[in-house]
């Protein structure tokens, strides 16, 4: 290589390594900030690096919340500061929060909640917790508005946007939660109450993606 070819490799190489050294840092300041808000419970962002965690995150009373800021930590602080609900099991990635061996209409015990599959006839509404299978760890939201056509939910650890509308349909008196994505089902604290559970002894460690150990 000639001297014009290294001088150009060396400029390259010092516009690649402050492009990303500008990125971590314009990560690091996007880290924590509030994007959003439902209810008074605020979404931070997690950053560009959607599967990493930064630090546990605890309630005052000792309750896990989950690696912040994952979205599986946003719903459980929604739940536990808006209505108070502890889950008997606060563990698990996000996936793990719809139970396929529940019914529809069920107490999905592992979380203290009633769950719904997607095509109930129970219709999705609002503060009902809304969960993703489609992935490897999944995914979960909070709906935010149930319409007759839509349904909007609150989501934290999604790069660029913290709402997104899906299309509900209704076929048979059954709800679908169809485009652009579909849901396992979605889940809604018991009237009674009866099913809050505690926060849980085991210490939990990281994981990838919307993890909550």
């Amino acid at each position: 290589m000639n001297s014009k070819g290294r001088r150009n490799a060396l400029i390259a190489a010092l516009f690649g390594c402050s492009l990303l050294v500008g990125l971590l840092i314009y990560n690091h300041r996007r880290v924590g900030t509030v994007l959003d808000s439902y209810r008074g419970v605020p979404v931070y962002d997690n950053g560009l690096l959607f599967f990493r965690g930064h630090g546990k995150n605890y309630a005052q009373d000792g309750y896990y919340y989950g690696q912040k800021w994952q979205c599986v930590e946003f719903i459980k602080r929604f739940y536990h500061d808006t209505k108070q609900h502890k889950m008997p099991d606060a563990m698990g990635h996000a996936k793990s929060f719809y139970d396929e061996t529940v019914s529809d209409g069920g107490l999905n015990t592992r979380r203290g909640l009633m769950q719904y599959r997607n095509g109930s006839i129970e219709k999705p509404r609002a503060d009902d917790l809304l969960v993703f299978s489609d992935t490897k760890y999944g995914h979960v939201g909070i709906v935010t508005e149930a319409g007759e056509r839509t349904v909007e939910i609150i989501q934290q650890n999604i790069l660029w946007h913290t709402r997104q509308r899906l299309s509900l349909t209704i076929s048979n008196s059954h709800y679908f939660i169809t485009t652009p994505r579909t849901p396992a089902g979605w889940l809604r604290v018991p009237k009674s109450g009866v099913a809050a559970g505690v926060s849980p002894a085991v210490e939990p460690g990281i994981l990838p993606g919307g993890v909550s150990r």
